[in-house]
């Protein structure tokens, strides 16, 4: 084989590997609920991006932590959790984009939020912290329905494709955790 050949062929294999080692899970509600520690419904009160710089894993780590006050969508205790997830800023110039974290829009102070969230011992650069889980596949907005706050679905490969009513999501995950 010619060397041109043989570079093109080495390409795309490196390529598609990278796709593969790339591809996102998709979960359904009972395994998301299967991963999750916990769930929570509630408002953002505060959000806190920070930098690690570690000796192993590399410099410019930079993580979100979203404190979501609300309760326990598992038993409905109250709850004040933190939820951390890869990406986020501190300046306009120090900070990184992730593809997976959600989106600005979905983790602004005030919004009322479904999250769901796995111990994890670490996240990167030894940070420990309750991760979200999916990334952004673990946080579903919410908004005020007639008499229920309403889930707003993600589509089709998300734990709640659909938009539904909050108790409906509430008793489904009560009775996958039974």
């Amino acid at each position: 084989m010619n060397p041109r050949r043989l570079f093109a062929l080495a390409l795309a294999l490196g390529g598609a590997g990278t796709l593969a080692n790339s591809q996102i899970k998709a979960f359904t509600l009972p395994e998301m609920v299967r991963e999750a520690d916990g769930a929570v419904f509630g408002e953002i009160v505060s959000q806190k991006v920070f930098r690690v710089d570690h000796p192993v894993d590399g410099p410019e780590l930079f993580f979100t932590t979203l404190t979501i006050q609300g309760r326990s969508v598992y038993d409905g205790a109250p709850l004040l959790v933190d939820v951390t997830f890869h990406g986020g800023f501190l300046d306009e110039k120090q900070g990184v984009h992730n593809s997976e974290a959600p989106s600005a829009d979905d983790v602004k102070i005030g919004n009322k939020v479904v999250a769901f969230y796995k111990w994890t011992q670490d996240m990167g650069g030894d940070v420990s912290a309750n991760a979200l889980v999916a990334a952004h596949g673990g946080l579903f907005r919410t908004v005020d329905g007639l008499a229920d706050p309403v889930v707003l679905g993600r589509g089709q490969g998300y734990a709640i494709a659909r938009n539904v009513k909050l108790a409906q999501l509430d008793q489904a995950v009560r009775d996958l955790r039974k």
